[in-house]
């Protein structure tokens, strides 16, 4: 494995208890780092747990509101604690409501951009002090292809996504002298149970995805553990303030 070996090293992965929280946590559980699984759903992340360490890994769910300031702070001393240090972030929690903007209510617009991107925030604010003191780091944010694409129906979804990849460049560039890579992963069409939603809501888009899409597959959670182990790891440390399309093609089209 050499560069891409995760051996000794401990990531964070909020919403890793299912989706592509979880088919990242795969991926950086089977390169040999030990998962801490934070989420609020306290069963699902006891069976993620589970799957995690039956492929060796070492692994703990600790649940969580990422959006909660003091909350956020705990979860990393806690962290810190069990596994004696913290190498890598992925900041995956989110959510969608997808309503075209006049419908939305500031209750809505808050809730997602809480949850999608001033989690990520928090929750990047609060590695830092350990992630320099150890020599450096590895944060890894989700954005999406509405990080690139507008969409009627998703908004604030969309405002968020793009919020991720432009605070992704801007902690990378504040950060890149204390040897910490802060990258983006913008997933396309992934099958998961936030996009088997948009398919009962949306029509047609089922359709409209396969044919957009070059792979002409929609993508699955397991598609996203190699770019989770590259970001980790030690294959990535000259790359920095990227957003990365994991889409099968989708993004390249006219």
């Amino acid at each position: 494995m050499g560069q891409f070996d995760l051996s000794g090293r401990v990531a964070v992965v909020t919403g890793g208890n299912g989706g592509i929280g979880l088919g990242m946590a795969r991926g950086l559980a089977r390169a040999g780092a030990a998962v801490a699984v934070a989420a609020r759903n306290r069963d699902k992340s006891r069976r993620a747990v589970a799957e995690l360490e039956a492929l060796g890994a070492r692994a703990a769910a600790f649940e969580v509101d990422v959006t909660d300031e003091a909350a956020v702070a705990a979860l990393v001393r806690a962290v810190v604690e069990r596994f004696g240090r913290l190498d890598a972030l992925v900041n995956n929690a989110g959510i969608n409501i997808r309503k075209p903007p006049q419908d939305l209510s500031l209750a809505e617009w808050h809730r997602v951009l809480d949850t999608n991107l001033t989690s990520a925030f928090l929750m990047t604010r609060a590695v830092y002090p350990v992630m320099k003191g150890q020599g450096g780091g590895k944060i890894i944010n989700i954005g999406s292809m509405m990080s690139i694409f507008g969409a009627g129906f998703a908004p604030v979804y969309a405002a968020s996504k793009g919020g991720i990849v432009q605070f992704t460049k801007a902690t990378a560039s504040a950060w890149a002298r204390d040897n910490i890579q802060v990258n983006a992963v913008l997933p396309g069409w992934i099958d998961t149970d936030l996009t088997a939603q948009a398919r009962q809501q949306i029509p047609g888009l089922n359709e409209n995805v396969l044919a957009r899409t070059p792979a002409r597959r929609w993508g699955a959670i397991e598609d996203m553990a190699g770019i989770a182990v590259f970001l980790a790891s030690a294959a990535s440390d000259f790359v920095t303030g990227t957003a990365i399309p994991v889409d099968g093609g989708y993004s390249i089209q006219g």
